[in-house]
């Protein structure tokens, strides 16, 4: 297999491999991912996906493997957070001139928005009236939740099965896509909402407290860690595959719903095929790697082993593409989880108006006004170059474009 990384000079106990060909590598992501490489627990190397940039301890777009510890803060509070696509029977042709009525159905059938803020504010992005597919399967996570909260009851007062089948904000989404054979689609990103929040924020908390307990001096704090054998360790591993496993079920069930209101827009009877993904790009995981088992920890990256299913999403009004993985072990079996953020949400809201998004938009029904201007295309990557950068990662097996797009 030709490798396509570029190795970034070391300045860590370990090197830094970067699949960024062609595509903006930021001076300040590179600085932290060096912070990372100094980092005794990690192991063999790093590696970065084309879409890397800055994030809150450890760098969006990086695969971290360590030994014996894992840092709460490259997991993130998003955890389990990921995409999930399934295929139709329908056809471009089948769906009508306006698809108005679909996004309406979309925003309906599925919560989404912000949290609401102070006393007695409603949260349009949460359940009121908790549905029975929902109670179901909140009823199958609930022991291992009260497990957890027994250990930590701070985690036990969040969010959990009102936003199970919600969808959040931000850079989460429910689109309507057509494949390159006009093949309709159903393709949604979302993660483990506010109870992942509470425990990534919370653990995240409770790694610094040790580090300053036991005097460890980090060239950061937000990547405070817990190791295996400390009193926190195996509670995190605990709550966190929880938390993916929400994550999981989550996506499932929007894209239950999704369907099901789509069924009542379209009055040709159509089917869904099988799940073609699940994935998440926010999560640890427990692999073997370069001669020894360890927690590979993917912040913004897809597991991309050989032959294994994958989803790259573009930004509003790009291509995006379910993927095939290659198996590459420089990349530790990894791809990318989208375009990536070229500018931050505050400098988009200032550099980019409403026109700006409408043009960047044209041919998409979605929203077009001042709340979504942070996610306009022109703030992410050129998600054509992310893909060139990355051939020796994954290879394309569908390539979609969205005609409906949900945003929080």
């Amino acid at each position: 297999m030709c490798n396509n990384y570029n190795t970034i000079e070391q300045q860590g106990q370990v090197p830094i491999k970067a699949w960024t060909k062609g595509v903006p590598f930021e001076d300040a992501a590179i600085a932290q991912l060096n912070n990372i490489a100094q980092m005794s627990l990690v192991h063999s190397h790093i590696a970065v996906m084309p879409d890397v940039h800055m994030g809150k301890g450890a760098t969006i777009g990086s695969v971290i493997p360590s030994v014996d510890a894992v840092i709460p803060a490259a997991v993130g509070v998003d955890i389990g957070c990921g995409m999930v696509a399934t295929k139709t029977t329908l056809t471009a042709s089948q769906l009508p001139d306006n698809l108005a009525a679909i996004r309406h159905a979309f925003e309906a059938a599925v919560p989404h928005g912000r949290t609401g803020r102070g006393r007695g504010a409603r949260d349009r992005g949460a359940w009121h009236n908790i549905p029975d597919v929902v109670a179901g399967e909140w009823q199958k996570l609930e022991k291992r939740f009260e497990k957890i909260c027994a250990k930590h009851p701070a985690i036990k007062n969040s969010n959990h099965v009102n936003h199970l089948g919600t969808m959040g904000t931000g850079n989460h989404f429910l689109e309507l896509c057509l494949d390159e054979n006009n093949a309709v689609w159903i393709m949604l990103h979302s993660g483990s909402r506010g109870v992942g929040n509470r425990i990534g924020t919370y653990f995240i908390e409770l790694a610094k407290k040790e580090m300053e307990r036991h005097q460890i001096n980090l060239p950061d704090m937000d990547l405070a860690y817990l190791k295996e054998g400390s009193e926190y360790f195996d509670d995190y591993v605990e709550a966190v595959e929880w938390a993916q496993d929400f994550a999981a079920k989550n996506r499932e069930i929007m894209m239950f719903n999704a369907i099901k209101a789509l069924k009542k827009q379209i009055p040709i009877a159509f089917e869904t095929a099988e799940l073609a993904v699940n994935c998440h790009h926010n999560y640890i995981s427990r692999e073997h790697h370069f001669g020894k088992d360890c927690f590979v920890t993917r912040k913004g990256a897809v597991r991309a082993q050989n032959g294994e299913m994958g989803i790259i999403p573009g930004s509003m009004g790009a291509r995006s593409f379910i993927v095939r993985g290659l198996g590459n072990p420089d990349s530790f079996n990894s791809c990318s989880h989208g375009a990536g953020r070229v500018m931050s949400r505050t400098k988009a809201k200032k550099v980019f108006n409403i026109q700006d998004q409408i043009a960047a938009t044209q041919g998409v029904e979605c929203r077009k006004d001042a709340a979504v201007i942070d996610e306009i295309p022109h703030a992410y990557k050129d998600i054509e170059k992310v893909m060139a950068a990355q051939q020796d990662l994954v290879e394309v097996v569908h390539t979609l474009k969205q005609i409906v797009c949900v945003k929080g």
